[in-house]
């Protein structure tokens, strides 16, 4: 799969991940309204505005990226009818072409381990038939309870072709109560990139690893040193537009062959229309905003990579 992701951004010329983390406050009035007009004011009712809504942006922005990133908590709060929509999005955008990197963020031990591995990246066997429930491409993993935890979804990557992204810096504020801390004179997050890197020398694709890792924007001279820690696994990272991180940050988390990143955008793209930058189109033409966004991004980060020293 990260043979496919490579493909997919090397077509596009957009080491960009389009982050599908849909709120009703993004979602346009016209939208909400007829949503509710056929469901009511009802859970079901916000599942279909958020499946309209991200199918209106995949539709506008489909030909210019690689890959969305659903972060599964927006449709989960939303409860069976969101993540049916959650479902029905994962669909559309691998029916458009998109690599899915299902942002779910799963972190446990032994079978509840296998189970997460089997529904999100998997086939679950039910009597002689098998299905695969939600089938996304890569999942994004915790690594807290250690080779345990990751283990079981390293399996499932190999049998089904599929991959990880391993949680190493995240790009929130309080990262660092944990991730920064020293042991034996180093922080953690090096400790655990390495680990990463060693779990995935063993699911390696053509060049790099289908086990990847998160490295937020907000920590570029971290992400210099990962990346040196790492130099096959794929980083993605988080943080970039409405977060902070700008194009100038990301650097140092690509490899010399201009690959080895890729850079993730939720807000910033999917509720552009709502940004001053982008008010002239207005919220009719939300889905042409969020185009402008991608196009405005792409921009940003060739210009950081073809300026770095």
């Amino acid at each position: 799969m990260i043979d496919q992701l490579i493909a997919n951004i090397k077509k596009t010329n957009a080491p960009i991940v389009v982050g599908l983390d849909p709120m009703m406050k993004f979602i346009p009035e016209q939208i909400q309204k007829a949503a509710f007009a056929e469901y009511g004011e009802t859970l079901k009712g916000a599942a279909e505005a958020i499946w309209q809504y991200n199918k209106g942006i995949v539709d506008a922005v489909a030909d210019l990226i690689p890959a969305v990133k659903p972060q599964i908590a927006m449709y989960e709060q939303f409860g069976v009818a969101g993540l049916i929509a959650f479902q029905k999005t994962v669909a559309y955008c691998k029916e458009k072409g998109l690599v899915v990197i299902g942002d779910v963020k799963r972190g446990d031990i032994g079978s509840t381990s296998e189970a997460y591995a089997v529904a999100h990246l998997g086939k679950v066997v039910v009597g002689e038939k098998s299905y695969a429930p939600f089938d996304e491409d890569f999942a994004t993993v915790n690594p807290y309870l250690g080779s345990d935890g990751i283990n079981p979804f390293i399996k499932v990557c190999k049998e089904e072709k599929k991959g990880i992204f391993v949680l190493v810096k995240t790009s929130n504020p309080s990262s660092g109560e944990f991730q920064d801390r020293l042991v034996d004179g180093r922080p953690l997050y090096e400790i655990v990139g390495e680990k990463v890197a060693e779990w995935g020398s063993e699911c390696m694709g053509s060049e790099y690893s289908n086990v990847g890792a998160v490295v937020g924007a907000t920590y570029p001279e971290m992400g210099k040193a990962l990346r040196k820690v790492m130099p096959k696994s794929y980083i993605l990272v988080p943080g970039y537009g409405a977060q902070g991180g700008k194009g100038a940050d990301l650097v140092h988390f690509f490899n010399e062959d201009g690959l080895g990143a890729i850079v993730n955008s939720s807000r910033g793209i999917i509720a552009a229309y709502q940004q001053g930058k982008y008010a002239q189109f207005g919220a009719a033409n939300y889905a042409d905003a969020s185009r402008q966004a991608v196009i405005d991004m792409r921009e940003d980060i060739a210009q950081a990579l073809q300026g770095r020293k």
